[in-house]
């Protein structure tokens, strides 16, 4: 039984290393492309005289501190199960989320306040050249929010879903910056705050992804179960099984970009102990194999009486 799961294992090893490898690569190509954008989004939004593309700066900065919390995050989920974590280090991927999603939510609030005091204090119009800046940066974002959501999306990892809408905010706080500062410059004296507006409105923008992002790490730290799509096609593959008469229980945790399930199985009670543990392992082999994304099954075992003939009848 040893020989027929190893291969299995080694799959399922190879599988997280490579997620988590590709992860951690984009969120390292977040950080240089985010030093770059907010070194060049501050100088233009200091020397053309647009709070607007500085907030959007700031903004960036704190993306970068982003994208090295999923790094460590998902370095730290790729690490392989020990004494002290018997089902591995999976949970500090949504960790890193949830402390991303706090960031992004804090970076909101703190934007939007100095927003507000920029609205009330008089200030020159930016400068043309700033929407020039601004196309450009939306662009590479959008562009990077395109590549890590694919990358997500096939991981199934909540931190490199996260990371991708590190990207896709900060293109919308750009777009809504370049919308700003463009009525400024169209509306001539009185509308130099137009470009604070909409940094404010961009705000809000960015806290609403916080929040989104938040929820689904929460309730992965959680252990919330995952779509009950996920658990039918694993209690659909288990009653294919031969021996197993039915499937009584099947519980799945999500564990980094990996599912743990505990199912319980019913057999008939009259087979020997050891071919009911021929048929357990049967099930979690073959679970395994039909869904990689399921790195263990704990498989538990419960008897089923056959059915009593009933008492014949008076007479017959």
């Amino acid at each position: 039984m040893a020989d027929s799961t190893k291969p299995i294992s080694e799959t399922s090893a190879a599988r997280r290393a490579r997620g988590y490898g590709v992860g951690s690569r984009l969120a390292l190509v977040g950080v240089v492309v985010n030093f770059l954008l907010a070194l060049i989004k501050i100088a233009a939004g200091i020397f053309g005289h647009c709070y607007a593309l500085i907030a959007d700066g700031i903004e960036s900065t704190l993306d970068i501190f982003g994208s090295l919390a999923i790094w460590f995050g998902l370095k730290v989920a790729a690490e392989p199960p020990d004494d002290e974590h018997p089902y591995g280090h999976g949970k500090a991927e949504p960790l890193a989320s949830v402390a991303v999603a706090l960031a992004v939510l804090a970076a909101a609030i703190g934007l939007a306040v100095e927003s507000v005091r920029e609205i009330i204090t008089p200030h020159h119009s930016p400068a043309p050249f700033t929407l020039a800046v601004l196309v450009v940066v939306i662009a590479v974002k959008e562009t990077l929010f395109r590549k890590v959501a694919g990358a997500a999306e096939q991981l199934g990892s909540s931190a490199v879903k996260t990371d991708a809408w590190h990207h896709r905010s900060d293109a919308i706080t750009s777009a809504g910056a370049f919308v700003g500062i463009s009525v400024a410059l169209i509306g001539g004296p009185g509308w130099e705050p137009a470009d604070d507006w909409a940094a404010l409105f961009t705000c809000g923008i960015i806290g609403f992804n916080g929040w989104r992002l938040l929820l689904p790490a929460i309730h992965e730290v959680m252990d919330t179960a995952p779509p009950r799509e996920v658990e039918d096609g694993v209690r659909l593959i288990a009653s294919r099984v031969p021996g197993v008469r039915d499937v009584e229980k099947c519980r799945l945790r999500k564990m980094g970009t990996e599912f743990y399930a505990d199912i319980h199985i019913g057999v008939d009670a009259d087979i020997t102990v050891r071919a009911g543990h021929q048929i357990g392992h049967d099930v979690k082999d073959a679970i395994r194999t039909t869904n990689p994304a399921i790195a263990d099954v704990l498989v538990h075992i419960e008897p089923i009486e056959p059915p009593t003939n009933p008492a014949p009848r008076g007479g017959d």
